[in-house]
């Protein structure tokens, strides 16, 4: 089991000195990048910074000056909320009928703002093409920066609670694949299997409700594919993706479940893939450079024909992820990734080949690349009666 995590309170995620800490570190960034305010409004740099997670229906942001306390602009019926989750106390509230970018902008403005450099997130999903628009037309004092990719930068490297975060979602992963093995069996209909696994991580503590994505039989190998209505037969595989959140820290983990005992080509087609990734994690350490990381899978399961062609990733960031993004892409592993592993980041590394998936949550650490799912890595087998 995962160490208990007890936030300071009882919708704060961490502690408020660590967000502090955060912010101090962002500002840095803003005084190199000649940044005097920060208007962010990506959910993950909100709840990363702020604590606050708001809902999509408005657009509401942070102000961070280079000096002074952040202020939040957020959605009346967000206010609670916001009261519960984030450190910052300066905040304003609107109403429905209130238009946010004008009011942002009138903030600035009454805050002596308005002629100032401002950073914004053009990465960002909130801040569309049209509200950025609306801001300079409001603001024609003012200098708008490019912002993009510092936040994302500054969230690759995890603290001790981000890690406690993210073993206790891999714990959920682990515990809830296994309670979807349980339930796998034949004239079993796909959904009873999903319904297993979401109300076992309900249990463990998700905190989402979009927990998994399985697939079984002809679709196993459709990785992002969509729910149906199998009833489940012998000699099926079923696809089980886990990713669930834990105070909107994501774990992730992969299995493929076969109905009845498999023959032994299935058997030595999984272990080869399961082989092939165990190699790939032993050269994960501090310093790797992830292209060769890379191909060290690639081309191990290309040259044993277990593929015809490997298009996609072998890997990519994990953590703190909000909607609508599913994954974090700020690093990803492919033969021409040209950076370099160090401690403190987190992936998810998975592979895959004819309809079967292994993958895993991996800290990188100054000893090399630490599993944080703990889940036996090989083929499970489910044996032809119904659960």
């Amino acid at each position: 089991m995962p160490t208990e995590v007890s936030p300071g309170t009882a919708g704060r995620a961490f502690p408020v000195e660590e967000y502090q800490s955060r912010v101090a570190m962002l500002r840095t960034t803003m005084q190199l990048q000649g940044v005097e305010l920060l208007i962010i409004d990506q959910f993950e740099h909100l709840a990363y910074f702020t604590g606050h997670i708001p809902t999509a229906a408005m657009y509401q942001c942070c102000l961070l000056p280079l000096q002074g306390e952040p202020l939040m602009v957020v959605r009346n019926l967000d206010g609670p909320m916001l009261e519960e989750m984030s450190w910052v106390r300066s905040s304003v509230l609107f109403s429905d009928s209130d238009d946010p970018l004008a009011l942002v902008a009138q903030i600035i403005g009454q805050r002596g703002w308005h002629r100032s450099a401002i950073g914004v997130e053009t990465d960002s999903h909130f801040l569309l093409a049209r509200r950025l628009h609306q801001l300079k037309s409001a603001l024609p004092e003012a200098r708008f920066l490019d912002f993009s990719g510092h936040m994302w930068e500054q969230r690759l490297y995890k603290s001790p609670r981000e890690i406690d975060y993210l073993r206790h979602c891999s714990h959920i992963c682990d515990s809830a694949t296994l309670a979807g093995v349980r339930a796998v069996g034949i004239s079993v209909n796909e959904r009873h299997v999903a319904a297993e696994i979401t109300r076992c991580a309900l249990e463990e503590g998700a905190d989402n409700t979009r927990l998994l994505l399985m697939q079984s039989g002809p679709r196993s190998s459709t990785l992002h594919g969509g729910l149906g209505q199998r009833i489940l037969q012998r000699g099926d595989i079923v696809h089980i993706e886990m990713v669930p959140h834990y105070r909107g820290y994501t774990a992730r983990s992969m299995r493929p479940v076969i109905i009845g005992e498999p023959d032994a080509a299935t058997l030595t087609v999984a272990q080869q893939l399961v082989a092939c990734q165990d190699a790939q994690f032993a050269a994960m350490r501090p310093g790797a450079h992830a292209g060769e990381v890379d191909r060290l899978l690639r081309d191990a399961v290309l040259k044993l024909g277990l593929r015809e062609t490997y298009t996609n990733i072998s890997g990519y960031t994990l953590g703190l992820v909000c909607i609508p993004r599913t994954s974090d892409f700020t690093r990803v592993f492919l033969p021409d990734s040209d950076w370099y592993l160090k401690a403190g980041m987190v992936f998810h590394m998975y592979v895959w080949a004819q309809g079967m998936a292994f993958s895993e949550t991996v800290l990188i650490t100054d000893r090399g690349a630490e599993r944080l799912t703990q889940l036996e890595r090989h083929l499970f087998i489910a044996s032809g009666e119904s659960a």
